[in-house]
């Protein structure tokens, strides 16, 4: 895989990425994204965009999903169009992904889950 992503060509979409965080809350006390600060990093995300002025058409969205079905990974986003999943555990790996992956292009490697971890 390589680490460096080109910028998605004049892309019929209306965003030039998208990233979705699972905030899933599963109420059984089954293991979920929510239980472990997923919105916390959804918030910080959503902030450190802004704040960088990636945010708008063309730019960067930054939104909430239900179950992304990778709990054994969470808490867990998926950036598109790309495709790539990470995992977080804190501030400064969302500044990560925000500088590197949605600002740069760059994919952060060691935030990249297993491909085999699923629910």
């Amino acid at each position: 895989m390589s680490d460096t992503l080109s910028p998605p060509a004049a892309a019929p979409g209306y965003y030039q990425r998208h990233i979705f965080f699972c905030l899933n809350d599963r109420p059984n006390g089954e293991n979920s994204c929510a239980h472990h600060n997923a919105q916390a990093g959804f918030d910080r995300c959503k902030a450190q965009v802004k704040a960088a002025g990636l945010a708008g058409a063309g730019k960067v969205r930054v939104n909430k999903a239900g179950c992304l079905d990778r709990c054994a990974a969470g808490p867990v986003a998926v950036v598109y169009p790309e495709g790539i999943w990470y995992t977080f555990v804190d501030d400064a790996d969302i500044d990560e992904i925000v500088e590197s992956h949605l600002k740069n292009g760059k994919i952060v490697e060691r935030l990249v889950p297993p491909a085999e971890l699923g629910r």
